[in-house]
């Protein structure tokens, strides 16, 4: 494998870590333990690192290495805002089942891995390509977020089925309620979401 594809296969599998909680806000990428584990030299993980904070979904530190990001309670709150205004905006540029069936989320998936999955499905059935790119990679990076506080919100089942039910009616009205109702939810909370960030990174030192 030459050396771009061999960067490209890093970045996904290192993305996807992220993505499905494997690495909490505010812990350390050590580049030799992932190259180790992909079976691959530390050249192309670093570059994929690199690539990754282009996506902002890992944190470059000049002198200290490599991050998942762990963001303050004003740059989530912005990180909520800028989710909601483009999953509506996915709506409102066409995105919908258009006949074809929902995937629902596996018995074993938690709520958040359920939630990456239907924002990432919404934002993929946009017309517009950079929309569709831009909510992916907000979601990308919420999606850690999620899964570090999911104890904050135990009833998180019941409003991801109000979601999911509306996307597969295709009530796209509904589903804009519901959406504006879920980040609602979660921005007065985004004090306490932080504070539980910083400490689960901190249980780990």
């Amino acid at each position: 494998m030459g050396t771009l594809p061999k960067v490209w296969d890093a970045c996904d599998k290192i993305r996807h870590a992220i993505v499905r909680g494997r690495f909490v806000p505010g812990q350390r990428l050590e580049p030799a333990i992932l190259a180790d584990e992909l079976t691959t030299s530390l050249t192309p993980i670093r570059n994929a690192l690199y690539r990754l904070s282009g996506e902002r979904l890992v944190d470059a530190h000049s002198r200290d290495g490599f991050y998942v990001p762990l963001p303050t309670e004003a740059a989530l709150r912005h990180l909520y805002e800028w989710m909601e205004e483009r999953l509506l905006a996915c709506l409102a540029r066409g995105a919908s089942p258009n006949g074809r069936p929902y995937k629902r989320p596996a018995p074993h998936d938690g709520p958040a891995e359920a939630t990456w999955q239907l924002f990432d499905t919404i934002a993929r059935r946009t017309r517009q390509p950079e929309l569709r790119h831009a909510a992916q990679y907000a979601n990308d990076r919420l999606a850690p977020i999620r899964i570090a506080k999911r104890a904050l919100f135990p009833d998180a089942h019941a409003e991801l089925d109000e979601l999911i039910s509306a996307w597969e009616g295709a009530e796209i009205t509904r589903l804009g309620r519901a959406l504006r109702a879920y980040h609602a939810r979660r921005l007065p909370r985004v004090p306490a979401v932080v504070e539980l960030l910083n400490e689960t990174r901190d249980a780990r030192h």
